[in-house]
């Protein structure tokens, strides 16, 4: 490796730069076509040919790899890529995807300060500090920042940010950065750093660990805990004992007290989606705020007459968790919400919010009660295109008003070019927030290659079974250990089909549970909704036969187009994390008739 590289300054940018020699690069070799042969295909266009070299330059393209860049095609430009510098390949793959490269106008006097020498360079200053850094495993590396994420972290906002991106674009690392530069600019603040499940939040926590090893005082001004653990923490300690009505116990009140209105055809499934995603999730207390709702969330047109049936059962429910002394999630995070905002305080100067696309109107209730308008006191990192588990809702309503504060990032770490390009289809170019922020996915890049994903559609479950088998069996031929494997199913009930492909391929295998702990040596299987956080060197998505992705039970629940239209949305969602957590290797697999978002992914 050593032997093919320089370490050069850029006579442009005066970064630092490993630059790989021309001359070790073996020559692609070109096909010749002879007659009776069938006829070459047309040459594929020149990407740059009319790019001035002071503008590539200016990308930082090493001198002597001009004259590959000025040839590049599309079906070059990837393997060109992966000889240039990072700052280079993410330059020219942004250029050739239409977009506009951000170039670092920065020249610096130490080459190794430039912005895009800290990608690869780490100056020592003492003997104790490189002793240190040669002691960390290989993952504490991971949790350096890209320049363009720097910016992101290191900028002042006058209100709430939101940092978005695709899946692999590093926002979780951006929102860690965050939370610690927030610590260190103020020696006296405590910062909360949030998500929506407790094991993701453990991932926070190693990953905070790594970051701040040497300067644990930080650390310890940085509390970080799932939402539902923060939240009764607060409850308790601002307004005192608290005991959370469970999903089965709501249901339980909502068939009980079902039973007792005649006149209604609901089923148990759109009674508790109603109170779940209306009711409940905007706190309505009284049968005028039910009856004038906007619905933003559950868009079902309910005439008022079936409306007041309706509030009939929900009245009901509300005045049996009172009487119980039992309260829901999103009437804690309310409660607490009201409390902060009077009081006007709480033990955190500021908040960061990871996988915020997740978040339900109470939760926002809080936040905005948490930051209390003050600058720099919360900041978001989210996907819109992963937003699985609630529906969409105005933040600007609420107090979170993000517009002008929102950026999104477009390098992907995480997926090969092959896959994020494909799961990409299941999205389309642009997502758009219900308060009209947009989030433009067409400029993201990958910064590496891998081999194009597979889609296997099959007669039954036992071919499926041997197909995903064989592809298991292939991958240690790539190197790929078994805690470097996921299989990804849509709901439990088809779990048997990924237990039974991974048996038959002779690998032992442990099902996530929600602590999402893997074991050495076994492939993890688990459903769609457990991938959230989750990476894989190689990842089989099984299973994907039409109703069951969209699942048809969803499908059979809703009232209109409108609620159609949003369970086919977050279903898409489901399918593209899922993919997503593919870093190299990535199978499809479904029983004919297939899920008609799978002719997506091939388009």
């Amino acid at each position: 490796w050593a032997e093919r590289r320089r370490l050069e300054t850029h006579p442009t940018t005066g970064a630092a730069q490993l630059v790989e020699v021309r001359e070790t690069v073996q020559e692609v070799v070109v096909p010749v076509y002879r007659a009776g042969e069938p006829e070459a295909p047309p040459a594929l266009p020149a990407l740059f040919a009319g790019v001035p070299d002071d503008r590539l330059l200016e990308f930082g393209v090493p001198e002597e790899w001009l004259a590959d860049v000025k040839v590049a095609t599309e079906d070059s430009l990837l393997t060109l890529a992966d000889h240039l510098p990072a700052e280079a390949a993410e330059a020219l793959l942004e250029l050739a995807t239409g977009g506009r490269p951000n170039v670092v106008a920065v020249v610096a006097a130490d080459p190794f300060q430039h912005p895009d020498a800290q990608r690869r360079f780490r100056v020592m200053t003492d003997v104790e500090e490189l002793a240190r850094a040669l002691e960390f495993p290989w993952d504490r590396w991971t949790v350096f920042l890209h320049p363009d994420q720097r910016s992101l972290v290191e900028h002042d906002y006058h209100g709430p940010a939101r940092v978005s991106g695709s899946a692999g674009t590093g926002k979780t690392v951006v929102a860690l950065h965050r939370a610690v530069h927030l610590a260190r600019n103020d020696p006296d603040a405590r910062i909360l750093l949030t998500t929506f499940s407790e094991s993701l939040a453990g991932s926070l926590r190693n990953m905070l660990s790594r970051l701040t090893s040497n300067q644990p005082h930080l650390g310890e001004r940085i509390d970080v805990h799932g939402l539902d653990s923060i939240g009764r923490r607060l409850f308790r300690s601002h307004i005192g004992k608290v005991e959370i009505a469970g999903a089965d116990q709501v249901a339980a009140l909502l068939a009980q007290a079902s039973a007792t209105v005649e006149g209604h055809v609901f089923s148990p499934r759109f009674l508790f989606a109603e109170w779940d995603q209306v009711v409940d999730a905007w706190q309505l207390d009284s049968w005028e705020a039910y009856r004038d709702v906007a619905r933003l969330g559950r868009r079902t047109r309910l005439p008022e007459a079936q409306r007041r049936i309706l509030w009939s059962i929900f009245q009901q429910v509300r005045e049996e968790l009172d009487s119980r002394g039992l309260i829901t999630d999103s009437g804690l995070f309310n409660q607490l919400a009201v409390v902060i905002a009077k009081r006007g305080a709480t033990i955190f100067d500021a908040a960061v919010v990871d996988e915020a696309q997740d978040l339900g109107p109470a939760h926002l209730k809080f936040f905005a009660a948490l930051g209390g308008g003050r600058p720099n006191s919360l900041f978001f990192a989210g996907d819109l295109g992963q937003r699985i588990f609630q529906q969409p809702f105005s933040w600007k309503s609420l107090g979170v008003e993000i517009r002008g504060r929102s950026r999104t990032l477009r390098v992907n770490y995480r997926a090969s070019h092959q896959i994020r390009t494909q799961a990409d289809r299941l999205l389309g170019p642009e997502v758009t927030d219900a308060d009209g922020n947009k989030e433009d996915r067409t400029g993201t890049v990958s910064v590496f290659n891998g081999p194009a994903p597979q889609i296997r559609v099959t007669e039954g479950e036992d071919e499926e079974a041997a197909t995903v088998a064989s592809w298991l069996a292939g991958l240690s031929d790539d190197g790929v250990e078994p805690h470097e494997i996921g299989v990804f199913v849509r709901s439990s009930a088809q779990l048997g089909r990924a237990r039974r492909a991974v048996e038959r391929a002779g690998l032992s295998y442990g099902v996530l549970d929600e602590l999402l702990e893997g074991a050495a040596g076994k492939v993890s299987i688990s459903t769609m909704h457990l991938a959230k956080g989750l990476e894989f060197r190689a990842i089989a998505v099984m299973a994907c036969d039409d109703e069951v992705v969209p699942l048809q039970e969803r499908i059979e629940t809703v009232g209109d187009d409108s609620d159609l239209r949003e369970v086919y949305e977050t279903e898409r969602h489901l399918l593209y994390v899922a993919c997503t957590r593919a870093r190299d290797h990535l199978l499809i697999t479904a029983i004919d008739p297939a899920s008609e978002f799978l002719e997506d992914m091939k388009r």
